[in-house]
């Protein structure tokens, strides 16, 4: 039968039976061919759609995580805190992220936490801190933290680099170059008022002798000094009568202000605890209830071990501050003679690092960072100035002494360098009485004067190793001596150069005691070429044994004060551990009765070598 084409067609047919059944075999005919086309069509067509549809799911499936192995997970869509960009503020919507959501039966998932926000105020208590959501604006002082659309999907993604260990995301954020507090984040540790805020207020019963109260302003700077009768002249703001073991107060207001506080543990570079433990132990050092001494110890360390942010590392990523010498909290006995608390040898303390103003020799758990001294400049400017004046001045002693004699510490040589700066011209002395007003050794302006007027200033050891004159006379531009390696170069190691010589004269007690040495004599054989550039190297650490004042501190500020170098030690001593728990390097093992050596050592050097200060810490 002939095939024809539309156009082929007649419009219309006239009437009968043959024409009309041959009209009705080509209509089936050509019905039958529609039908199988449109069958075939319509398969060819599902084809397509299913392997499209496969596509996509796949793909979808494979960027959520289900085909990389190691981080499979599920996806959800999250809300993005904090205020919207510019170009959807008005919108009454939010902004939507979408966030790898770990499987729960993974061991290697990603830590599932809000991006880091701006620094909070991390109060005492838990009703001065806020979460990100909560806080619109950060604490003064600015903030160089990111917004809170952090990359928190770039972290997660590195978590498998990182074994989904729980601080994974804090080592993905240490290889971030575009964060500018990448590897930085401080986490501060939410504690009840009574760990800290509680003693402020109540200051009046921190010291049996001492009104507390008055040292407890101004962020623990204690009150404002005003001209000091010439030794604080031409420098403006910045000088306070700070107590020495205030260090609890102002370091934890450093930290309020600090540039990259996260709300956020799990990108933390390390986490602070503020307790107050220098003020504690304080209230019952001269006590005879031992109980009390440890109760408020005890009660912190229970309280931290029941946290998720102790767990993740044992407490070995967490660090507090106690302004007081290591001797204060390592009490061994329970005796009613024994000193001090028991705080540094609890077992959980052993794990974390405490900040003391003098550390033990024979332990590792503690770091010595400076004594606060008088001055807290609250700009780069401040500081600039201190440093020219005091590199400049005239200088009308060749040495100074301020102390007094202990006749009932056979170990002590006050009492014969006291006698040594008397019989000598060339010597200031500034004999200290007992505690009270009449001591001029309490006066910041006293001291600041008598070392001012020095080219070198002598310090041994006292009821203890350290003191704080010791930053008094760098900050004076005077060369420090020091007749035990215990007093400062075996204690300030992240603060001080290794090369003691550089910056300070070290004389033997034993040649002061037995040898009857004398101090002027070793003094005047350094030569004036000498003496200029360790007067130079002196005046060069002023910043880094400086507590600033945080809150008039600029921003664009590019020193570096003894609070940046002990927040940046620490978080390179938890980072370190951390990558070495990734990389499978056992954490190096250290004997604690060499603990005074280990920032001595150079390189291929061992703690068991011989050295000439071994017969002073054995």
């Amino acid at each position: 039968m002939k095939r024809h084409n539309a156009g082929e067609l007649p419009l219309s047919a006239p009437a009968g039976d043959g024409k009309r059944a041959v009209d009705k075999e080509e209509a089936e005919d050509k019905m039958d061919k529609y039908d199988k086309g449109r069958i075939r069509c319509s398969r060819l067509c599902f084809l397509f759609a299913l392997a499209a549809t496969f596509s996509i799911v796949a793909r979808h499936c494979y960027d959520a995580g289900l085909g990389r192995g190691g981080n499979a997970g599920f996806v959800r869509i999250e809300a993005v805190h904090g205020p919207p960009p510019p170009s959807v503020r008005h919108h009454h919507h939010q902004e939507r992220k979408i966030v790898p959501v770990a499987r729960r039966q993974s061991s290697s998932s990603v830590s599932d936490h809000h991006s880091p926000s701006a620094p909070v105020d991390a109060g005492g208590d838990a009703s001065s801190k806020h979460s990100a959501s909560e806080s619109a604006e950060p604490v003064s002082g600015g903030s160089k933290t990111p917004s809170s659309k952090e990359k928190h999907s770039s972290s997660a993604s590195h978590g498998s680099k990182y074994g989904g260990r729980p601080f994974a995301r804090a080592l993905a954020s240490a290889d971030d170059k575009d964060d500018l507090c990448g590897g930085q984040y401080i986490y501060v540790q939410d504690l009840p008022a009574r760990f800290n805020k509680d003693m402020v207020q109540n200051c009046d019963k921190l010291s049996p002798w001492t009104d507390m109260c008055r040292y407890t302003t101004n962020g623990g700077f204690g009150p404002l000094l005003r001209g000091g009768k010439g030794a604080f002249q031409g420098t403006g703001t910045g000088w306070y009568d700070t107590d020495e073991h205030a260090l609890d107060i102002i370091f934890h207001e450093r930290i309020k202000r600090y540039e990259c506080l996260t709300d956020d543990p799990a990108l933390a570079a390390a986490v602070f605890v503020p307790f107050y433990a220098g003020l504690d132990v304080a209230r019952h050092l001269w006590g005879n209830n031992v109980s009390a001494r440890d109760e408020l110890a005890l009660d912190m360390v229970n309280f931290l071990a029941m946290r998720p942010e102790w767990r993740a590392m044992g407490g070995r990523d967490h660090f507090f501050v106690a302004g007081r010498t290591t001797w204060d909290f390592r009490r061994k006995a329970d005796g009613q003679a024994e000193w001090g608390s028991k705080l540094l040898n609890l077992p959980a303390a052993k794990n974390m690092t405490a900040l003391v103003v003098e550390a033990s020799p024979w332990h590792l758990n503690d770091v010595a960072i400076p004594y606060p001294t008088a001055f807290h400049p609250g700009s780069d400017e401040d500081l600039f100035f201190w440093q020219d004046r005091v590199r400049t001045l005239n200088r009308a002693y060749l040495f100074s002494f301020a102390g007094m004699a202990r006749p009932g510490d056979a170990k002590s040589i006050e009492g014969r360098l006291a006698d040594q700066c008397r019989a000598s011209p060339s010597c200031s002395l500034m004999e200290c009485s007992a505690t009270g007003p009449e001591n001029k050794c309490d006066s910041p302006a006293s001291v600041m004067r008598l070392f001012q007027s020095s080219t070198f200033c002598l310090l041994p050891r006292g009821g203890t190793d350290t003191r704080r004159p010791a930053f008094d006379a760098v900050l004076a531009g005077c060369i420090p001596v020091f007749f035990h390696p215990g007093s400062a170069y075996v204690q300030y190691s992240w603060h001080l150069p290794k090369a003691h010589a550089e910056y300070s004269v070290y004389i033997p007690e034993e040649d002061v005691r037995s040898k009857n040495a004398s101090v002027e004599e070793r003094l005047r054989k350094i030569s004036p070429e000498t003496v200029g550039t360790m007067r130079d190297a002196v005046v060069g650490l002023i910043p880094s044994v400086t507590y600033g004042d945080a809150t008039s501190r600029l921003e664009t500020s590019t020193v570096k004060d003894a609070f940046d170098i002990a927040v940046a030690a620490v978080i390179n001593k938890v980072t370190k551990l951390r990558r070495g728990i990734v990389e499978g390097r056992p954490e190096e093992a250290k004997l604690e009765r060499y603990s005074w050596k280990y920032p001595l050592l150079g390189e291929g050097q061992k703690a068991e070598d011989p050295h000439e200060w071994d017969s002073l810490f054995n």
